[in-house]
């Protein structure tokens, strides 16, 4: 899986092999870009935004047979992520009114547009429905999703919410309830990845998931000592950890961790979505 795109670390994406949208949910408008062709995947962004690493993720999964959907949410879209910006774009979501960064919150709002965005992505795509892959501070958005009916190949990397309760989930008491329902009457698996020693994703949390969702969640965990050293300067000076596997923390070389871990992902997709990977 070859990306037919190349963009040097440092520099900006300019996304110009995705279609730019406006997609409308309930009254509320978003900028998704669209790629691809096949099973619609929903793709969000982690902190501080549609980084260059993250569509390379996207661009990925485009090229193993889907649709990708990626919706902005938060930052500057192509933005390579510096250490100032970034931490303004993580000041700003946790006040925002769409999301629940912290202990006590519930699930966050943006979830039910997510959902709408499922929707519209299955219409569009048909098949058996659509995956949905969240990162960080979206991580814990491809679980909720899953109270979409449409949404059936949910996959959790390293979900940071809420920043302040290291064992605690991003959900409603209400909302765990019926995700938890709905993942065993429809025989639904969640996958997740996080890094060992990673502060933001502990192994409290997967824990929790597991409490959860007992053998329907696969939680899986990569040494840390596997990570890029080299990562952009919010991961390196504001992350300060092994984190983001799939994006920022990615080796790209054959049969690396991370890169076993995308292919995993794709994989698991395909499964769920009915498809071969290319």
């Amino acid at each position: 899986m070859i990306s037919v795109m190349t963009i040097m670390r440092g520099q900006n994406d300019p996304l110009d092999d995705f279609l730019r949208r406006t997609v409308g949910v309930d009254g509320v408008e978003k900028t998704v870009y669209v790629a691809g062709s096949g099973p619609g995947v929903v793709i969000m962004p982690e902190m501080p935004g549609i980084s260059p690493d993250v569509v390379r993720f996207a661009r990925w999964v485009r090229d193993a047979g889907f649709c990708v959907y990626l919706p902005s949410l938060f930052g500057v879209d192509g933005a390579y992520p510096l250490a100032e910006a970034g931490e303004a774009v993580v000041r700003r979501a946790c006040v925002s009114a769409e999301f629940r960064a912290f202990a006590g919150g519930g699930t966050s709002p943006v979830a039910a547009w997510l959902r709408g965005l499922a929707r519209l992505a299955h219409a569009e795509c048909g098949g058996p429905g659509v995956g949905a892959v969240g990162l960080c501070f979206t991580g814990n958005f491809a679980l909720t999703m899953a109270l979409e009916p449409a949404v059936v190949a949910p996959v959790v990397n390293h979900p940071s919410l809420p920043l302040d309760d290291p064992g605690g989930l991003e959900i409603s008491d209400e909302d765990a309830a019926a995700v938890a329902e709905r993942v065993a009457r429809d025989g639904l698996k969640v996958l997740a990845y996080r890094f060992e020693d990673d502060r933001w994703c502990t192994g409290q949390r997967f824990a929790a998931y597991r409490a959860l969702l007992g053998e329907a969640f696969d939680g899986r965990v990569i040494q840390a000592g596997t990570a890029s050293t080299n990562p952009p300067p919010f991961f390196r000076d504001v992350v300060g950890c092994a984190h983001s596997v799939v994006t920022a923390h990615l080796v790209d070389q054959d049969g690396h961790p991370t890169v076993q871990a995308r292919n995993e992902i794709i994989a698991f997709l395909a499964e769920r979505l009915g498809t071969q990977p290319e």
